[in-house]
């Protein structure tokens, strides 16, 4: 049974004739592209250009789009409403998720909608669960789309679609990283711009999948989702380079929770981040499991 407050069960169709294990692997031009000329930029141009500022720029600009952008602004907040925030904190933060590069904001929450309904299943194709081996999984997720042969109808919110922002933002998220070349130009040169943009673009893509890869196939468990395709695992040790979002056992038993690191030892700093907006007045209705409906398919280990 499913949360009914889940927004996941609002905007897909989970009553329809879709199947969720029956489809092909293509290779996505646009995708594969992507990510390689990213790679092959940096391999290049960071090297001409290196410098230990390029590489700070590198760490920083990664730590502020992973976890206020990707994290708390497109997982936590866009995909799960997990927490509420007014309209300008919301825009700046999935802002910041679509410079992560790993697309717009309505291809978030489609591909992760998608894949979580798939992986809820009985039974689900091995592109959504992750369960091919490690480099038939990279081909595939950074250089591939699953077509689902009968794909589940699927609906945007409605205050969502009807905004220009974000109708704007999807149809030019590749181009978002130009701004932001610009500046690193004006203020460090090729080489910020190397580090600041095709590096941070190639390591965090790269990084979703591999802590994605994991997270479906190895590390520890608390919860136990029956009569799923798949299971979600605690990757340990990640918690401050995934800012929280490493802890994929806890998320796959309370998935419309902002807290996900549930337990000692769990670092969490997007939690902590989201924390302290709230003690700034910046958010409020901050989810946790106790909030959340019970979920009689869940079992703890």
């Amino acid at each position: 049974m499913a949360d009914p407050r889940e927004a996941l069960f609002e905007r897909i169709d989970v009553e329809g004739v879709a199947d969720p294990s029956a489809g092909s692997v293509r290779w996505s031009p646009s995708k594969s592209l992507w990510w390689s000329g990213m790679l092959a930029a940096w391999l290049v141009l960071g090297s001409l250009y290196f410098s230990w500022s390029a590489v700070a720029v590198f760490f920083i600009t990664s730590g502020i789009t992973l976890c206020f952008g990707h994290s708390l602004g497109m997982h936590r907040r866009f995909i799960h409403r997990s927490f509420e925030c007014p309209a300008w904190l919301e825009k700046s933060l999935v802002y910041l998720g679509t410079l992560v590069g790993l697309g717009g904001p309505f291809t978030m929450m489609y591909t992760h909608d998608l894949r979580d309904w798939a992986q809820r299943q009985t039974s689900c194709h091995d592109f959504l669960s992750h369960q091919r081996g490690i480099l038939s999984d990279f081909w595939w997720q950074l250089h591939c789309d699953l077509h689902l042969e009968k794909a589940p109808s699927y609906r945007y919110p409605s205050e969502l679609a009807s905004s220009g922002f974000y109708r704007f933002i999807e149809r030019t998220s590749m181009l978002q990283q130009l701004p932001l070349a610009l500046l690193l130009f004006a203020f460090g040169g090729w080489g910020w711009v190397a580090w600041g943009v095709c590096a941070r673009v190639t390591v965090s893509v790269f990084g979703h999948w591999f802590i994605g890869h994991l997270a479906h196939n190895t590390g520890h468990r608390d919860w136990h989702v029956e009569g799923a395709a798949a299971q979600g695992f605690n990757v340990r040790c990640c918690g401050l380079i995934t800012f929280g979002e490493c802890w994929h056992n806890n998320h796959h038993a309370f998935p419309g929770s902002a807290k996900l690191g549930l337990y000692p030892g769990q670092f969490d700093p997007g939690w902590l981040v989201l924390k302290l907006f709230e003690t700034l007045g910046l958010v409020k209705g901050i989810r946790e499991p106790k909030d959340l409906a019970l979920r009689p398919e869940l079992t703890r280990l």
